[in-house]
């Protein structure tokens, strides 16, 4: 690298707010770890975190909810989150460490505003990850909402 892109790299730093180790290894070519990590395989259908290059993905996670009336969409937010905040644990990191989050959630109509004030909650503030939430027709029928996330470790 010649010292004019390394200077680039500083000002381009500055100038657009980024910090300056992600603005100068944006001009150094970085030697990739292809190691895959996968844990929690007992499903046969994959694995429920996947870890690679530093990042952690976890897939969508249910609660295990009773049939009947006395599950709500609260509920099932709690015991997702708890979830999350333990495969989280088990890969290295935690939530203020995520980048993404995707809620699929049953009836959004009903059940949005109880599912954020859940989310919220446990949301660290400081932290926030992109997001996205939509309504999804469930593979089976008392689930009311799935959340997947991705962090870094």
């Amino acid at each position: 690298m010649s010292n004019a892109n390394l200077v680039t790299a500083v000002v381009g730093a500055a100038t657009f707010g980024f910090s300056l180790g992600y603005a100068i290894s944006r001009f150094f070519k970085k030697e990739r770890d292809n190691t895959i990590v996968r844990l929690e395989t007992s499903d046969p259908r994959g694995a429920k975190i996947v870890i690679h290059d530093g990042i952690v993905r976890l897939s969508g996670i249910t609660s295990a909810p009773m049939e009947g009336p006395n599950t709500d969409v609260t509920q099932q937010t709690k015991e997702v989150l708890e979830k999350i905040d333990d495969l989280l644990k088990q890969a290295g990191t935690n939530k203020s460490k995520l980048l993404e989050a995707r809620i699929w959630v049953k009836h959004i109509n009903t059940d949005f505003k109880a599912m954020n004030a859940v989310w919220n909650a446990w949301l660290d503030p400081e932290n926030k990850p992109t997001r996205y939430c939509v309504e999804a027709p469930m593979a089976r029928e008392a689930i009311l909402v799935e959340i997947q996330v991705t962090a870094i470790l």
